[in-house]
């Protein structure tokens, strides 16, 4: 035996040794091809009077493993043992579904059902989903520069373009990066304004100047849902329909095992850590699922902004919307993905790449490591996807429909609080690209890409730098570059709460390039920030820029405390 393990006979094999070694794609085609890791055990699952040599029993038949040798045997053997495993999850599924409540039974069946067929193609898949030797870089006339769009100036008609676009925003995700309970979105950004104030804002400054209906679509997840359906009733008076639903929950599957790690729908006890929403990849069976999909296409709306609610870039652009209303050639664009040119902050950001013959996204997990480096470069893949799309509505519906809609699986691993390694399966929305007809990419300014994922990008927008207008972040024209500094605030900030404590008022930007702030360290009322700063308190001292400090091209260390007399 290649180490211990436990007969699966217990969970629903019938006689499979599982071995202590993770139970991955890997294992299960070094066990297929050497016989390892399998062995005769005691329990119910072995008919008596059995002959046992070199044979294992699956599906309470004996397989004879001196087959499984040769390349067909091999073949057929690992078919079986998938089999195998797709029953006991299938089982456990049932166990769980089981336990739902009348009123959530069909809605528990939908996501269980979506779980396993993305499981059955977890299992299916063999090696990196990329051939390295197919990406090719896209045709020229794939990804168009914003300018030339803009160019084409706007509709002739506003109002009615506006009236066919539906704004969706992934809502999933909680604020515990940044030390916040709740959905992200409800952190405030900016003059006490959160996320979802601003893109409410947004909105209804468009409906308001266009006397237009543009609807805003929430994509919750079940961990930001009931939070954010108690704050909407805040917009009640603004002039903007408001609409949400729920990703998909999935189980979360034991590292070893692969068996979901759930033993009902309920959250709570031991069951708290056991569901996740597996990526916003999820949107497209989620919205079709949720009836808003066909309401849309009904009430004649032809495509959806989708962006991250963090993303405070993400504004409807008319120009763009144009293009997709009236395209050039006449051929309508299906799918539409927002690009911009990578710094070195970007290197390891999905890329658009020319793939079997149609634009594909390349995320840095589906690279084979000795391409990786060579996926890195700013010089050879220029731009990366800052997941602002455009979707037509009408092609979500006929994809969706035929179960055509491809999507890469990104295995993401995890450790629970009780210290068990799981797994869960997710998809990422743009990399349906190709899966859409005539798709396009459009290279846009680094100003659509403004996402807030750390209190460092808190400090930028929450600065001079930038001015805000109708829920509409601006760089200030006071700003003599176009780009924006970069910041690096240290683990003393990395709260929320502690980063509001350590600044008095936020300091004045516009001249900065650079600013690294590391340890115990507190800023003044109206201090100006020039140039290149670093400011390094060492541990066990505290450094306090004074009110009024004026700091260019500096570094800052040692011990600066300031007291009041």
């Amino acid at each position: 035996m290649a180490g211990e393990g436990r007969c699966l006979g217990e969970s629903g094999g019938f006689g499979l040794w599982e071995p202590a070694a993770r139970w991955t794609k890997e294992v299960r085609s070094w066990a297929a091809t050497t016989g390892e890791g399998f062995k005769e055990c005691d329990c119910a699952c072995w008919p008596s009077g059995s002959d046992f040599n070199n044979k294992t029993i699956i599906n309470e038949g004996i397989y004879d493993l001196s087959k499984a040798m040769s390349q067909d045997g091999a073949s057929q053997f690992q078919e079986v043992i998938r089999q195998e495993l797709e029953l006991s999850v299938k089982k456990e599924l049932e166990k769980i579904l089981t336990t739902a409540p009348p009123h959530e039974f069909e809605h528990t069946k939908k996501d269980l059902d979506g779980f396993r067929k993305l499981f059955h193609r977890f299992l299916q898949e063999k090696g990196p989903s990329v051939d390295w030797g197919k990406i090719q870089r896209p045709p020229e006339d794939s990804i168009q520069p914003y300018e030339k769009i803009k160019a084409r100036g706007l509709p002739d008609n506003i109002s009615s373009v506006l009236n066919k676009l539906v704004v969706v925003k992934l809502n999933g995700g909680l604020g515990t990066s940044m030390g916040c309970k709740g959905p992200k979105s409800l952190i405030g950004v900016r003059n006490e304004n959160t996320f979802l104030d601003l893109t409410v804002q947004q909105i209804e400054h468009l409906n308001k100047t266009y006397n237009t209906d543009v609807p805003l679509v929430l994509m919750n997840s079940f961990n930001t849902d009931e939070d954010t359906k108690k704050i909407l009733q805040k917009y009640n008076h603004c002039r903007v329909k408001i609409y949400t639903f729920n990703q998909s929950r999935y189980p979360r599957i034991n590292k070893e095992s692969l068996l979901p790690v759930a033993k009902n729908v309920s959250f709570s006890g031991e069951n708290t850590e056991a569901w996740y929403p597996p990526g916003h990849g999820d949107i497209y069976a989620s919205f079709y699922n949720s009836g808003l999909l066909d309401t849309f296409i009904g009430e004649g709306k032809e495509y959806i902004f989708v962006s991250n609610i963090d993303n405070l870039g993400a504004t409807v652009d008319l120009y763009i919307l144009n293009h997709l209303m009236n395209p050039p050639n006449g051929k309508p664009c299906e799918f539409v993905m927002e690009v911009t040119n990578k710094t070195r902050a970007d290197v390891k950001g999905g890329t658009l790449t020319q793939y079997e013959g149609k634009l594909r996204l390349v995320e840095i997990a589906q690279v084979p490591k000795a391409h990786v480096d060579e996926f890195k470069s700013v010089s050879k893949f220029k731009i990366f996807n800052t997941n602002n799309l455009w979707i037509s509505l009408a092609a979500v519906k006929r994809l969706q429909e035929q179960n055509a809609i491809d999507m890469e699986i990104i295995v993401n691993p995890k450790t629970l609080d009780g210290g068990l390694n799981v797994i869960q399966l997710e998809t990422a929305v743009g990399a349906a690209i190709k899966s859409f007809e005539n798709s396009l990419g459009i290279n846009v300014p680094r100003s659509r890409f403004l996402p807030v994922k750390t209190t460092s990008d808190l400090l930028l927008v929450m600065s001079n730098l930038y001015s805000l207008n109708a829920g509409s972040l601006t760089m200030s024209e006071k700003r003599e570059f176009p780009t924006v500094p970069l910041v690096k605030l240290g683990s003393s900030f990395t709260k929320v709460q502690d980063y509001l404590r350590r600044f008095e008022s936020i300091p004045d930007m516009l001249e900065l390039d650079h600013l690294t702030v590391s340890g115990d360290v507190t800023f003044g009322k109206n201090v100006s920030l020039k140039g290149t700063v670093i400011i390094i308190a060492n541990h066990g001292d505290r450094i306090d820029i004074p009110p009024g400090a004026v700091l260019e091209n500096k570094i800052v260390s040692g011990n600066l405390c300031i007291l009041d007399h």
